[in-house]
């Protein structure tokens, strides 16, 4: 049997794949749907939600990226300020390894939070070895 995440973050790449139906649409719903049954805290910082909103407004629109962040935050995701303490572990993952700064910014909540990060962005290879990742079919 699976062990159950103490709580689960989500990278912008799965909110995008989510909102655009991409190949891995359902199973980030599902990751989605069974943590909010079993009651599994879903965040997001808000850092990755503003990257999530300017990929959707260059895509579409300002209006549709608005949109957008309205189902991130229904789908019961939370958003988490970036803190001087995320910052913080998130520059460190920019000083070690070659990743975009807002990647740093989901590896930093996965560890404050030994949450399980939903991705499907090769960059975070670099640090499989230091939280769990939950790879998304790409």
């Amino acid at each position: 049997m699976p062990r159950k995440p103490k709580a689960i973050v989500m990278d912008s790449w799965a909110a995008i794949a989510f909102l655009e139906d991409e190949t891995s649409a359902q199973q980030v719903g599902d990751i989605i749907a069974s943590a909010n049954e079993q009651g599994i805290p879903l965040y997001m910082t808000a850092v990755n939600l503003g990257e999530t909103w300017y990929i959707s407004a260059r895509k579409w629109s300002d209006v549709d990226a608005d949109q957008a962040v309205v189902e991130i935050i229904h789908a019961g995701i939370q958003t988490i300020s970036a803190d001087w303490e995320i910052s913080r572990s998130a520059a460190v993952y920019k000083s070690k390894h070659k990743m975009s700064y807002a990647d740093c910014f989901s590896a930093a909540l996965a560890k404050k939070f030994k949450a399980d990060l939903v991705t499907g962005d090769p960059e975070f290879k670099q640090v499989e070895n230091e939280i769990n990742i939950v790879w998304l079919k790409t």
